[in-house]
């Protein structure tokens, strides 16, 4: 699952990606502002850190997620056949938003999350309508010669979906039933991928309560709020410094600001809920690791998560909640508690389950 981070230029995306991937610029490797960069992030979990300190496995191995670094957004880029093509291949946008000032660094204008926020949706929804247009042209020759049911059924979901865009609403906010969703996946329109806005604010003494209070500030409680969205604040220039620090020393920093996790975390956080995606652990000496997979996922295909096997010979998964794990100190006492259970295939992993398979493979 990959998220593209988007925005205006100057606004602190390719430094975001830098710190989210600790990916080093070296020589060349950023100097072509229309080039997609690939890098992975960490997902912090404290629960997971919990059961290593419990089995003090020789591993331990946290979920991730990748983040694509495509460049400046605008109407002039959406043109662009390379540009277009790595946006559309990511599965949900991160769209990083100017708030702080810095007259350094050049800005169009007077900074305006909001009006920044409606013309870069503008310009991803001018972008569907164009296909969208260009599909239903053909499609309308098409049924000139040969009416098929399932060429009617794209054509009359198309024009809904063109109405929509008409009434400056992204296709995220359109409601579509599984079969529709089906139907138009291979689009990949820009507008009906999840979003969430991260606001790039300044540094400040109160930096704890500006990161608190940005989303409302900034007049974004009700964007955010809509279907398949969501928004975040960080401080750039303070993630910068942390991504150098150790551990201890970032703890104190934050501290000295009245935080007790950084904007990574919660941003990384955000973009792992709004992928629609949950953890379940495995946990023993050897290693404790988070496995990635899509909420409401049955036992079996969680099993397949960790290997194909697994799921092609599953039994029964000897599963628990991870904090009665933790609280019951070993899975011999849990499972003399009756805490520890056994269920079937049919299951519904549950986020911050740990889970061993039983298998006959």
């Amino acid at each position: 699952m990959k998220t593209g981070i988007i925005g205006l230029p100057q606004v602190g995306k390719t430094s975001l990606f830098q710190i989210l991937t600790k990916a080093h610029p070296s020589g060349h490797a950023f100097a072509n502002p229309r080039e997609a960069h690939i890098g992975i992030a960490k997902v912090p979990d404290d629960r997971l850190d919990k059961l290593a300190a419990l089995y003090h496995p020789k591993k331990l191995t946290h979920a991730s997620v990748e983040y694509v670094d495509v460049g400046a957004i605008g109407q002039d880029a959406l043109k662009e056949t390379a540009y277009i093509g790595h946006l559309r291949q990511v599965d949900a946008l991160a769209h990083v938003v100017r708030v702080f000032e810095d007259p350094a660094i050049p800005h169009v204008g007077e900074i305006n999350p909001l009006r920044d926020i409606k013309n870069v949706e503008f310009d991803l929804m001018v972008s569907d309508l164009g296909q969208i247009e260009k599909r239903l042209e053909r499609l309308e020759k098409d049924l000139k010669k040969m009416k098929t049911p399932d060429l009617e059924k794209e054509f009359e979901l198309l024009k809904r979906a063109k109405a929509h865009l008409e009434t400056e609403k992204p296709l995220r906010e359109m409601e579509m039933v599984p079969e529709d969703k089906k139907r138009i996946r291979g689009f990949m329109f820009l507008s009906e991928k999840p979003i969430f806005y991260v606001l790039n604010i300044g540094e400040s003494s109160d930096l704890g309560k500006q990161l608190e209070g940005a989303v409302a500030r900034y007049q974004l409680t009700e964007i955010a709020a809509r279907p398949n969205a969501a928004a975040t604040a960080i401080c750039g220039k303070v993630e910068a410094e942390l991504a150098e620090m150790s551990d201890a020393d970032a703890a104190d920093f934050l501290s000295s600001y009245g935080l007790t996790e950084s904007g990574l975390t919660r941003l990384i956080r955000t973009t792992y809920k709004l992928l629609g995606l949950i953890s379940f652990f495995t946990a023993g000496e050897d290693e404790c690791r988070a496995w990635t997979i899509p909420a409401h996922t049955r036992a079996q295909e969680a099993a397949g998560a960790i290997h194909s096997d697994l799921e092609r010979h599953f039994i029964r998964a000897e599963t628990i909640r991870w904090d009665q794990l933790l609280e019951a100190g070993s899975e011999a006492n849990a499972r003399a508690k009756g805490t520890l259970r056994l269920e079937g295939k049919d299951y519904i992993v549950q986020d911050g389950d740990v889970m061993h398979i039983r298998h006959s493979g």
